[in-house]
């Protein structure tokens, strides 16, 4: 069973028996196993007695919409397919919007013939407004479910105002979430139906992309941002695990010692993997727990310490305080408060200390435009942006450069925001994540505390430098690689 805490109704409309099928609204938990969704889905599906319909749809109408995200996303659809063709009493119905606004009424269409409706829990972009707006219109049960974390969104209830505050309660709470798990392959029991068929106006009207994906068609026909190319790194569920084994195997060993330095690169690269869904967060904690031959004891104490408490080696340690506490603090923070990406959403001090020198004289400021052509004084910022435009990914240390520099480089904080968030969620292939927002916001001081000495532009937050940078770690290599 999945557990009710990561289960949230989002209407108060019924579960309809007499209706044809179950249908599962794939929008973020992009995969087919190990998902909390799909396998309460097939719950409903074999209880009921009714066929499970997977409609995983891809929109045309929102913000940055553009080639690289829908090849991502196009990839993980075709790994779906493969993994759910010629199986019993499934439907997948992969859904690509030729033009703006023409998937509309597609799910509500599909839910008058459901006896109820899951959906992924995600707390982010435009997905939260578009499960509550759909759970408004429809007048069967509509469930949304929470695989985003080791740690259930709903286990607490407080916004944590820095890591070790989190780390400490997720010490406290997550032994007893470890012993839950989502069914490794949530559809290994047979669902005793015959398989659905879209009626055939449906079909008409919105016919589904299982040729489109069969036969490769290239997605310069759709009006996307085509501006913004695929980026080279594939997305999809056996991409994924291929990436979380190369780095077990062979990058895992130097994380400890390496992982702030962009010349090596033995960073995880799985962040965009678990935005999009193509991997989820257990399937990352079990691969890497058998690598380590981790038996599951953990102690009695919550002492909110980085290193030590999973009682495994540092450099496994050190990645599940980036993979646990700091990507899961950013969906703590979405999760509870709708203002997660308002500058004013800054802690106190953060906002005193940045009006206080809001009007300091830079001596670069820099458009937006600039700034997305990598056209700055400082080479090490214009590589990282680079990396950013043609990669879709910044590494994990220069990424913190990155931002600072923009704070120092424009009018005013809340314009830094501003071009942060465009150009992070314009190109990166995990942006618009709450992990990503985490991230941006840290350089205006989220989960920081105050650092001295006060400078101009910055006041109080903490302050870095391509400088310093370049003498703490090696940037030869990268630099050479991203010369604008």
């Amino acid at each position: 069973m999945v557990p009710s805490l990561r289960v949230r109704a989002i209407n108060d409309a019924p579960i309809h028996p007499g209706r044809e099928m179950v249908l599962y609204w794939m929008i973020a938990a992009r995969r087919t196993r190990s998902s909390y969704a799909l396998e309460q889905a097939a719950s409903h599906a074999r209880s009921l007695g009714k066929p499970l319909v997977v409609l995983e749809a891809l929109r045309l109408d929102h913000r940055w919409a553009s080639a690289r995200f829908h090849q991502f996303v196009v990839d993980g659809m075709r790994d779906t397919q493969k993994a759910l063709s010629g199986r019993p009493g499934i439907t997948y119905l992969p859904y690509l919007e030729p033009e703006p606004g023409a998937g509309r009424g597609l799910l509500a269409a599909l839910a008058a013939h459901a006896a109820a409706v899951v959906t992924d829990d995600f707390p982010c972009f435009f997905l939260p407004a578009m499960i509550d707006a759909a759970g408004g219109r429809l007048d069967v049960r509509l469930e949304a479910v929470d695989g985003n974390g080791l740690l259930p969104m709903r286990a607490v209830s407080q916004v944590f105002p820095t890591a070790h505050a989190f780390r400490r309660a997720l010490q406290k709470a997550l032994p007893a979430h470890l012993k839950e798990r989502p069914a490794g392959n949530p559809l290994d029991e047979p669902i005793p139906a015959d398989a659905w068929t879209m009626p055939r106006r449906m079909a008409e009207r919105w016919p589904d992309a299982q040729g489109w994906l069969e036969h490769g068609h290239r997605l310069d026909e759709l009006p996307l941002d085509q501006s913004v190319r695929p980026a080279a790194l594939r997305g999809g569920a056996q991409a994924a695990h291929a990436r979380l084994d190369a780095f077990v195997e062979h990058d895992l060993a130097a994380y400890g010692n390496d992982r702030n330095v962009p010349d090596r690169d033995v960073t995880s690269r799985l962040s965009a993997y678990l935005h999009w869904g193509h991997i989820g967060p257990h399937e990352v904690f079990d691969r890497l727990m058998a690598r380590e031959g981790w038996l599951g004891h953990l102690p009695a104490k919550a002492t909110g310490s980085r290193e030590g408490w999973w009682g495994v080696s540092a450099a496994a340690e050190g990645f599940l305080d980036e993979f646990i506490t700091w990507r899961e603090l950013g969906y703590n923070m979405a999760s509870k408060r709708a203002d997660y990406a308002a500058y004013d959403s800054l802690p106190s001090w953060a906002l005193k200390t940045l009006e206080r020198h809001a009007e300091d004289p830079r001596e670069h400021v820099y458009t937006l435009d600039a700034f997305e052509r990598a056209t700055t004084h400082d080479p090490l910022w214009n590589a990282a942006q680079t990396q950013l435009v043609r990669e879709g990914r910044i590494h994990n240390y220069l990424r913190m450069l990155w931002g600072k520099k923009i704070l120092q480089w424009t009018a005013s904080p809340r314009e830094a925001l501003a071009v942060m968030i465009e150009l992070n969620n314009k190109y990166a292939l995990d942006g618009r994540n709450p992990n990503s927002y985490s991230g941006i916001f840290w350089v205006l001081g989220r989960y920081d505390r105050p650092w001295g000495p006060e400078r101009p532009v910055f006041g109080v937050v903490r302050y870095m430098t391509s400088e310093n940078t370049a003498r703490k770690v090696s940037v030869k290599d990268y630099l050479r690689r991203y010369a604008s």
